[in-house]
């Protein structure tokens, strides 16, 4: 399946009047790992291969008796520890993930119980997929402009080992499971927070999950038939992926009065390395302002670009006056960037 890439069609703005700052990072990575050696025993794919195709080296797997919420709660704890947060002092706990713990209670709920943050807002952004985890970094900035709130968590993560054929020769080579959370602070900073931001979508089925919803219920021919696994068309994903990523943070950073090499950071989607380069390029900015976890971590959905970001945090490499961008494309297609800077 292709897909036809439309001119960019996206909501493009500057950010609300509410500052904040980053103030704790956390992440969690499940202990099992798994190398590309295990990967070519079951997809047959050549170890060389998925590396250089993709630069993927190893990724994660969650043990079969946890699920995602329970990487929700060892990534969040740790952020709120570097924040100095206590939990009940959270206003609302936003979780980004696709493979939510069940269809109903949501994940957000089980999070915020779990950690005791009684009085947050509890909510949930997920289908955007692997763009989820952006999405939920801007609903954040939103909810802050409002005095009302004044500490936010934001927690990515995915469990893609569990709707994964281990089999699939695509799809099965790049998943990997993990979570990472930040924390957000209302601050009185002036021109902190979100500066600008590009969100766009346009439908495709190149990436989906084609049973277990209205259209398609579970049943026993649904599950026989692996309707309930992800089926992805590597194609179109990267051709999208290589147009729409520098587009879409062209368009914010510019909304932003800067030009790409303004930015300090840029904290992208951790899907494939070889996309991240292509925008690298594209945008012509050194390697350098680009951290890299999905070589140790794979693409690990709605958590990727929140790894990225706790890695440079957790060094001390986000700076006070920083600029950076977050931006991500997931199924859908939706893709999002914010352009930030820090207090």
């Amino acid at each position: 399946m292709s897909t036809r890439l439309l001119p960019l069609a996206s909501h493009t703005g500057t950010g609300p009047s509410g500052s904040f700052a980053l103030t704790g990072s956390g992440i969690h990575v499940p202990p099992t790992v798994v190398t590309n050696e295990e990967i070519t025993r079951v997809t047959h794919r050549d170890g060389d291969w998925i590396t250089s195709r993709t630069g993927i080296r190893e990724r994660r797997r969650l043990a079969p008796d946890l699920a995602t919420s329970d990487m929700c709660r060892a990534a969040a704890l740790p952020a709120l520890r570097a924040s100095g947060t206590d939990a009940r002092d959270l206003d609302a706990v936003i979780v980004a993930s696709y493979t939510q713990d069940q269809p109903m209670p949501s994940t957000s709920v089980i999070l915020k119980d779990a950690l005791g943050a009684a009085r947050a807002v509890a909510l949930d952004v997920s289908q955007a997929a692997c763009a989820s985890g952006v999405q939920a970094l801007f609903l954040a900035a939103h909810l802050l402009q409002n005095p009302c709130f004044r500490q936010v968590l934001v927690v990515g993560a995915d469990c893609a080992s569990r709707i994964i054929s281990p089999a699939d020769r695509t799809a099965g080579v790049f998943f990997g499971d993990a979570a990472a959370a930040v924390v957000l602070s209302s601050t009185g900073t002036e021109g902190a927070g979100l500066l600008a931001y590009d969100i766009g979508s346009e439908l495709s089925y190149a990436v989906q999950v084609p049973a277990g919803g209205s259209r398609r219920p579970t049943s026993a021919d649904s599950v026989s038939s692996g309707g309930h696994y992800v089926a992805m068309d590597g194609r179109a994903v990267w051709d999208t992926a290589t147009t729409r990523l520098p587009e879409s943070i062209s368009h914010a950073v510019g909304r932003a009065g800067m030009t790409p090499q303004d930015i300090d950071h840029y904290f992208l989607h951790q899907a494939n390395l070889n996309i991240l380069k292509a925008a690298q390029q594209r945008l012509g900015i050194p390697a350098s302002r680009m951290p890299v976890t999905l070589d140790e971590l794979g693409n690990t959905g709605s958590a990727g670009v929140l790894t990225a970001l706790h890695r440079v945090i957790s060094t001390g490499g986000l700076r006070p006056g920083h600029t950076f961008v977050v931006s991500g494309i997931g199924a859908g297609f939706h893709w999002a960037t914010l352009v930030l800077r820090q207090p």
